[in-house]
């Protein structure tokens, strides 16, 4: 593991928006963290049937569905500009509006099982990515979105992002009565 992996960003190394997530991850190496919310994860998706990942909690909200195509679109991109940032790539990335792609998925036709393995198979693709990176890779910088950002931030804010999310699916949408809106 490298050291720079278990040690959390500083404000420095991302955008004031970002502290939000990184403020839900705790100390320590964050390969190790994002596998082990993965599995955490995955036992609370695996117990939505195909009718409850349809729930929105109000008319205007996205549908579990849409949730989690949400989270693997992030982590997509995301990943992508570690993968850019690590291998010292210095051209500035544009970002990307969550709510266009969402709209511009039909993620609510598609089975919730398949979203839920294609979440896995995008995680297990960022650590196999993250893992071997040396100090100096993760710490390592690039612009995307008009801001500064390090690898290790990157990874970080992935972290949050799923925290924040399941959060959200836990708290709104599974304790409330699915159906209701679907």
């Amino acid at each position: 593991m490298a050291t720079a992996a278990a040690v959390k960003p500083d404000n420095s190394e991302y955008a004031p928006y970002y502290e939000r997530y990184t403020s839900l991850v705790s100390e320590g190496d964050v390969v190790f963290i994002l596998t082990e919310q993965m599995e955490k994860s995955l036992q609370t998706l695996r117990k939505i049937d195909d009718t409850q990942a349809n729930y929105r909690y109000a008319p205007d909200k996205w549908s579990i569905k849409q949730l989690l195509g949400h989270m693997i679109d992030t982590e997509r991109i995301f990943s992508y500009r570690a993968l850019r940032f690590a291998r010292n790539d210095s051209q500035s990335l544009t970002g990307f509006d969550q709510d266009q792609f969402v709209n511009g998925a039909d993620f609510d036709s598609r089975n919730f099982t398949d979203l839920v393995d294609e979440f896995e198979h995008v995680r297990r693709a960022t650590i196999h990515l993250l893992k071997p990176l040396s100090d100096e890779e993760w710490l390592r910088r690039g612009f995307a979105n008009d801001s500064e950002i390090s690898v290790r931030a990157l990874a970080f804010i992935l972290a949050g992002h799923e925290l924040h999310h399941l959060n959200i699916l836990k708290t709104r949408y599974l304790n409330h009565e699915a159906g209701a809106t679907a």
